[in-house]
């Protein structure tokens, strides 16, 4: 097992940055609670909805609106692991997730690519996962295999399965995929659990972990339920991750953004929390600002460094692990 040093530890010294003060951080949370509780969260998936219900959380049937009280998303983030271990097929390659500690994933989910022998622009196929995956297992700065590409040879519903397979065939590594369906999550827990001998076995040590995104803004939708719920019931960590565009589908401000990220992201922690008590869970950010030229994410912006900085403020805040996306 492997813990990365820790970002600026205070021994000799060390380089952090802090954008929000305690007080502010408090300030967004508050800020956050009150979203939850008075605007609320549309939750798509039936089970989902009943399980806020009989949490006690104010539904909206028609609406399909869940609004959660500030104690019951407090007490979901108290019974949230600080700690999260990403365990890979190698235990060499266990990575542990805690307060502090940096590690490096790539980036996903890629859709085209580069032939590497003929300088070809083309779709990325099965064989290009397998092969993208390979050179991640090999490289030693990349702890964690995040689906590299997508498979766009194979049928879309299932897609997620064969990314799966050619990753689980093709590292040693912890995998984390985003699975899209609760079907596909199911059957990728039964692909893990034949890897490792056993649902049992997967529950002691998860090869893999999911993540999922609401919706901005305010929405968890039906598939985004049903990951969260099948993954926590099998003991795979759940990264709950928001892709939130301030000045699009979230406030253009900083503060004002992450404050619907939060919510997004808490609402979405909450029902694991709820579902699984102790569950391990993961906050996620790939949230940015919009181009407003392009309307589209401006990946690698300033803009998405400092919300990438203050969502990792906020993940220590609530001690809990965060993954943060960058380029």
């Amino acid at each position: 097992m492997r813990r990365n040093p820790r970002a600026g530890a205070r021994k000799s010294g060390g380089f952090r940055l802090e954008v929000f003060t305690d007080d502010e951080l408090r300030e967004i949370h508050l800020a956050t609670l009150e979203v939850l509780s008075e605007t609320g969260v549309f939750v798509e998936d039936d089970e989902a909805l009943q399980i806020f219900a009989d949490a006690g959380a104010d539904i909206d049937r028609e609406r399909r609106v869940a609004c959660l009280p500030a104690h019951l998303v407090e007490d979901a983030i108290r019974s949230a692991p600080p700690k999260v271990v990403m365990y890979g097929r190698d235990p060499a390659h266990d990575v542990v997730l805690e307060d502090g500690r940096v590690g490096f994933t790539n980036f996903g989910e890629g859709i085209q690519v580069v032939d590497p022998y003929t300088g070809e622009l083309h779709e990325s196929l099965k064989q290009d996962v397998a092969d993208c995956t390979r050179i991640i297992d090999a490289l030693p700065e990349i702890d964690v295999v995040e689906r590299p590409l997508g498979a766009h040879d194979v049928p879309p519903d299932t897609a997620a399965l064969h990314n799966a397979e050619a990753i689980f065939s093709n590292t040693t590594k912890h995998a984390t995929i985003g699975p899209l369906s609760g079907f596909c999550a199911r059957k990728m827990i039964d692909m893990a659990a034949a890897i490792v001998g056993g649902h049992d076995q997967l529950r002691k040590r998860p090869i893999v972990s999911f993540l999922t995104c609401p919706v901005s803004p305010l929405k968890l939708v039906a598939d985004a339920c049903r990951i969260i719920i099948e993954g926590v019931r099998a003991g795979v960590p759940v990264n709950v991750l928001s892709m939130a565009m301030a000045g699009g589908s979230s406030p253009v401000n900083l503060a004002g953004t992450l404050v619907s990220h939060n919510a997004e992201v808490l609402a979405g922690i909450t029902l694991a929390q709820l579902t699984v008590k102790g569950a391990p869970v993961i906050y996620g950010s790939s949230t940015t600002a919009m181009d407003l030229r392009f309307a589209s994410a401006s990946v690698g912006s300033p803009e998405c460094a400092m919300i990438g900085a203050g969502v990792a403020c906020l993940a220590r805040f609530y001690l809990l692990p965060s993954w943060v996306a960058g380029a």
